[in-house]
């Protein structure tokens, strides 16, 4: 049974120590904002084979901007659980009468709340840069994408932080995981311009799916048509969270 007192409690510490950290709200804007600045503005007038005809660079790469830093903070966020187990945190609130679905989900809404929070403030700063938001209705559906892709990669990070045991092996993770998904996606360049072996790899990437649904809502150009952009992240973000849900069940129920 859920207790929706824990998962709002779990949710709320998350969302303090996010707002009391302003290092870390520094920090995970500095590289998008770089991105912006000195790639996208540098490179703005380029013209990209499958970027489309009146679409500047700038205005292609914004999506893939905020896709990239949902994809890092939400993995880092689900990786986070590795902290609490080892400064203890983790083993009170698994003694706590409340389920392991109820932790799971306050973790995963906190962090959810935290990347999304991150990523609006991303969308907001790109309109300094000039890009421009078509309206309301193509931001609820930009929003929506963003949502899948947050809960997507908390649901991988949670995975890796039910089998990993310490923080040994986080670079490990970032270095062959979390980077190669990033540069697969298309965030920075079509995915169409990449040769046919590595553009199969860049179609096993749900990212790809998640930033190309950006796009389809922000600019309206995509690879793919939205429903299938919007299905193949639905059945992503499912599965991610409900193999972390159960991994992290397991692992923490043997212990």
């Amino acid at each position: 049974m859920i207790s929706w007192t824990a998962v709002y409690v779990l949710w709320l510490r998350e969302m303090k120590r996010f707002l009391r950290a302003r290092s870390r709200l520094i920090g995970s804007l500095a590289m998008p904002v770089f991105f912006m600045a000195f790639l996208g503005l540098g490179l703005n007038r380029m013209y990209l084979p499958g970027m489309g005809q009146n679409i500047g660079y700038l205005s292609f790469i914004v999506p893939g901007i905020i896709g990239m830093s949902l994809l890092f903070s939400s993995t880092i966020s689900g990786l986070s659980v590795l902290w609490d187990r080892e400064f203890g945190f983790l083993k009170e609130i698994m003694v706590a009468p409340v389920s392991r679905l109820s932790i799971v989900l306050g973790r995963v809404a906190g962090g959810a709340s935290v990347v999304m929070l991150q990523a609006l403030i991303i969308l907001f700063l790109s309109l300094f840069f000039g890009f421009k938001i078509p309206g309301l209705f193509p931001l609820g559906q930009a929003l929506l994408f963003m949502i899948l892709i947050s809960l997507t990669f908390l649901g991988l990070g949670l995975i890796f932080a039910s089998l990993m045991k310490d923080m040994q092996g986080f670079s490990l993770v970032m270095n062959f995981v979390i980077f190669p998904l990033f540069f697969l996606s298309g965030a920075l360049y079509p995915i169409q311009n990449l040769p046919r072996a590595v553009r199969f790899l860049a179609y096993l990437d749900p990212l790809s799916y998640g930033i190309d649904g950006l796009r389809w809502s922000l600019l309206q150009i995509s690879l793919f048509p939205w429903y299938f952009d919007l299905a193949f992240m639905v059945i992503f973000c499912l599965f991610m969270l409900g193999l972390g849900a159960f991994l992290f069940e397991k692992v923490e129920s043997a212990v």
